[in-house]
């Protein structure tokens, strides 16, 4: 710590020593005790010759409530006879610069009249500033060397707030952590989950993020981006961090919100970039107190606030300005050699008379007057004026010895009044005086207002208090959205690698998974008994309203309607099996998941066998065949025979041995599975199944030169080759997947040949009984007939069955005797069998 006081001592008297023939601009009045005074009149220096440039009349005018506040107090005589003085300097906004000019402090000041008539020498008890937090951590580390208070009106970083490091440092502002409160609530407030963050790479800036994510995190906020800028204009990498900002706000074109720590300098320069792309454009700007009043931040004479979009932010709290524009408006009165003291309003005042009058000039401080400025500036003058007043009045002292370290001390202590109300310093040596909220908005003059005032912010209740304007601003702003996709229910919330944790993608849950709130974290495992996730339940059901509501249409009869309900009630139980393989085993689900899968899936393939037979038997033997064929065909005794020998597999795997809960640990984990106990009656069970697909497959394929109009065959064909596929995929797999992953294999083998079946049998009659009516009737089926008796394959009339039809996609129902009454055709073969 001794070597960084050292380094600034040597760093400042270098600085002096190498300008020592230079003008030293300043303000300074002569007092019995005098008040330091540190602004930053010039916002920067030149690289090179380091002279001040970026003159801010906001500044200056900061500078002049200064002296306002001082000459108010000698007025009054509030201090019974004792003057204050002042002497204010430029920090250009610089570090080295300031170190330089806060020398000056650290000394006590003559002052010497010109007509030569007096001279005094006056201790500096207390310093005024610096605004920037960056500026303030050395200057009050160089004044401590002497004990000397710094009270700032503007640096709120929270790092200052460590007294046990900067001992000397007040301030009559919040520090930032409660602004990036207020902050993180507005965002709550308006529902602004993702957004984007520009700060600066100086203490007020890092100190500010830092805290405002962790607020932020908390109320499942994110920054899109965060973009980090030099402190200082003068830095050569500002250019690109200003170019790489503006790629950010474009690129995010989902952020509407931006939130800003950055200097008014900054904004200008990153408003007159973006602005030239109209992707830039309306957006809402969140401004911090850096530049939350600072109406320079945005260059008028090329850009309109309606270019920017919305821009408003939170200001330290706002005092009564009146009694200071009226301090303007008597110097704008008086001669310009009443100013000989303050060198930095000769030149604004010299500057500015050289074309016009000086009333435009001391207008245009008072436009950039900022009552938040006025209120801090003030209260830290009132604060020094106690401390002497508890020093010199209420007890006897001696100015001329008087340390820094006793008005310190009685500096902490201070109980001070403003406009009737009390104000002390916390712990912390800050004064929580709350924050407004500012909305930028043009008066009806056409002048940008940077004043407005929609909303208070109060430390205590950490609360934001509405006034009579903020149905005004909530209004400006209600359909602004900014946030990450909202997930649906049934969805949950994945985060994306790399990036905050409130941006994330949207993941379906998976089959017997649930959740019933938007933007779940989880998917929740259905309840066994009670819930469950049934798409292909929904879609059989949804199949067989469909059935039945067109039960007397010629598709729906010509696909044997009762044995079609059937085998939409197989469907269910075997879909209805599949969840009986999930959760933790038991004995019963053991026993139940085999034997409900084995009887059901056995009904669907009987159900299809005794079709098959159907269509065979209408179109395709000779006369002697098909009257024993017909004798033979008994539909519903077919189903119960195919029936009772995969019900005679199961009673005797059941009676013998039959499936049980097994457990069994394994290297520390728990496992439970189905012990299928006899696996050649399982294979028995599927290899009877795969009898009967065999026997539906060969009798399907017998039917493939049928007409296609009503060729059901080929659906036929395509569900069981879908089954044969399936279930010889999952003989090598059950034989290598073992434990609990076993179940799942057999779930999906069962799901996917259920819906090749529901597919390849339902759907295509369900898109002609919905979508191609004209082709659902008696005269199309006639048609179709006679054209295939006369060895036709197209309906030369463009019905349903023609060739476009099927080149289309256009699926075919297959025929029966049934749907199509009194048909005609040629071969008397086909005429006997309708």
């Amino acid at each position: 710590m001794k070597q960084f006081f050292t380094f600034c001592f040597f760093v400042a008297v270098l600085a002096q020593y190498f300008s020592f023939t230079e003008y030293v601009k300043e303000a300074k009045a002569p007092g019995d005790i005098i008040i330091g005074g540190l602004f930053p009149i010039h916002e920067s220096v030149e690289l090179g010759n380091n002279n001040c440039n970026r003159f801010s009349h906001a500044r200056l005018a900061q500078s002049l409530m200064m002296i306002h506040a001082i000459e108010k107090i000698n007025q009054r005589d509030e201090l019974g006879g004792i003057t204050l003085g002042y002497l204010i300097r430029d920090s250009c906004g610089d570090v080295t610069t300031a170190l330089n000019n806060t020398l000056s402090f650290m000394s006590k000041i003559k002052f010497i009249n010109t007509e030569d008539t007096y001279q005094s020498s006056s201790p500096i008890l207390a310093v005024i500033g610096d605004y920037y937090s960056e500026i303030s951590v050395p200057v009050t580390r160089l004044l401590n060397l002497e004990s000397i208070p710094e009270v700032s009106y503007g640096a709120t970083s929270g790092l200052l707030s460590d007294k046990t490091r900067f001992p000397s440092f007040l301030r009559t502002v919040p520090e930032d952590d409660h602004q990036t409160l207020a902050i993180t609530k507005i965002l709550k407030e308006h529902n602004w989950t993702m957004v984007g963050v520009v700060t600066t790479d100086g203490e007020y800036g890092r100190y500010a993020v830092k805290r405002l994510q962790e607020h932020a995190s908390k109320h499942g906020i994110c920054f899109a981006f965060t973009s980090v800028l030099p402190e200082f204009l003068v830095n050569k990498k500002l250019k690109g961090s200003i170019n790489e900002t503006v790629n950010n706000i474009i690129e995010n074109k989902d952020v509407k919100v931006i939130v800003s720590f950055a200097k008014s300098n900054h904004m200008e320069e990153i408003f007159d970039q973006l602005l030239q792309d109209s992707r830039g454009r309306n957006k809402v700007w969140l401004a911090s107190d850096n530049w939350s009043q600072s109406a320079d931040a945005l260059d008028t004479s090329k850009w309109s606030l309606t270019d920017v979009g919305t821009v408003f932010g939170t200001n330290l709290k706002s005092g009564n300005a009146s009694q200071f524009k009226q301090f303007l408006h008597h110097l704008n009165k008086t001669s310009t050699t009443d100013y000989k003291n303050n060198s930095f309003l000769m030149d604004f005042l010299n500057e500015n008379n050289s074309c016009t009058s000086g009333k435009p000039s001391i207008m245009d401080l008072i436009n950039k007057t900022q009552p938040s400025a006025v209120f801090s500036i003030e209260l830290a003058v009132k604060a020094i004026a106690q401390a002497v007043s508890d020093l010199c009045i209420n007890k006897n002292c001696n100015l001329s010895t008087l340390k820094p370290s006793e008005f310190r001390d009685a500096l902490q202590k201070a109980n001070f009044t403003l406009n009737g109300k009390n104000y002390s310093f916390d712990e912390n040596f800050n004064l929580n005086t709350g924050y407004d909220v500012i909305l930028w908005k043009y008066t009806s003059d056409g002048i940008l207002d940077t004043n407005y005032i929609v909303q208070h912010y109060d430390i205590g209740n950490q609360q934001l208090i509405n006034n009579s304007e903020t149905p005004v601003f909530d209004n400006l702003i209600r359909n602004v959205t900014s946030k990450c996709p909202s997930c649906a229910r049934g969805q949950r919330k994945l985060s994306y690698k790399n990036q905050s944790v409130c941006c994330y993608a949207c993941i379906k849950c998976p089959k017997n998974y649930y959740s019933n709130i938007s933007d779940s974290e989880e998917c929740y495992k259905c309840n066994e008994k009670t819930e469950y996730s049934g798409e292909g339940i929904l879609l059989t059901l949804t199949v067989g309203i469909i059935f039945l509501a067109c039960w007397n249409t010629p598709v729906v009869r010509s696909s044997v309607r009762l044995v079609s309900i059937i085998l939409l009630l197989s469907l269910l139980s075997t879909f209805g099996s599949v969840f009986i393989f999930g959760g933790e085993p038991s004995d019963w689900k053991c026993r139940a998941r085999q034997v409900d899968f084995g009887l059901s899936f056995t009904l669907s393939v009987s159900c299809i066998l005794v079709k098959s037979f159907k269509i065979v038997l209408a179109f395709q033997f000779n006369s002697r065949t098909q009257n024993v064929l017909q004798k033979l065909y008994k539909p519903y005794l077919i189903i119960a025979l195919c029936m009772i020998g995969q019900v005679l597999i199961c009673i005797v795997w059941l009676s013998i041995n039959p499936p049980e809960e097994v457990y069994q640990p394994e290297q520390e984990i728990r496992q439970w599975y189905c012990d299928e106990k006899l696996p050649a009656t399982f294979g028995a069970m599927l290899v009877y199944i795969g009898l009967l697909a065999i026997i539906c497959f060969v009798v399907a394929f017998k039917g493939r030169k049928l007409p296609q109009c009503y060729n059901d065959a080929k659906f036929i064909t395509f569900s069981m080759l879908i089954f044969f596929i399936a279930w010889i995929i999952f003989g090598p797999v059950h034989v290598t997947v073992t434990g609990k992953y076993l179940p799942a294999v057999e779930m999906i083998v069962i799901l996917f040949s259920a819906y090749g079946i529901l597919f390849c049998q339902f759907f295509p009659k369900c898109y002609i009984i919905l979508f191609k009516r004209e082709a659902n009737t008696l005269v199309a089926f006639r048609e179709d007939i006679r054209n295939f008796s006369a060895g036709k394959d197209q309906d030369k009339d463009g019905n349903w069955c023609s060739s476009s039809s099927v080149s289309d996609g256009i699926p075919n129902p297959a025929f029966s005797p049934e749907s199509v009454p009194n048909p005609e055709p040629s071969d008397p073969h086909l005429h006997q069998q309708l």
